[in-house]
């Protein structure tokens, strides 16, 4: 996570954030962080349907916390403090 937030301020592309996505907070922490999408890789061999599960949870985070458009949590992290 460390890695694609340094990434993420000296590159005018998109970043891909992967390793260790498990679950939603995952997928947040990669996002708030900066990257603009994830990729999941070896927790598709212990959940076949993890990519399912996590844009459904994810889905449910964004309209839980009344957030209407994904984008506004990408790069949201708040380093003031």
């Amino acid at each position: 996570i460390a890695k694609v937030f340094e990434v993420v301020q000296v590159v005018k592309i998109p970043v891909i954030g992967i390793g260790g996505i498990m679950n939603v907070n995952d997928v947040l922490e990669f996002l708030i962080t900066g990257a603009t999408a994830i990729q999941v890789g070896t927790a598709n061999f212990i959940d076949p349907d993890i990519a399912e599960r996590l844009v459904t949870d994810l889905d449910e985070y964004l309209k839980r916390n009344h957030i209407p458009d994904i984008k506004q949590i990408i790069g949201s992290i708040d380093l003031s403090g």
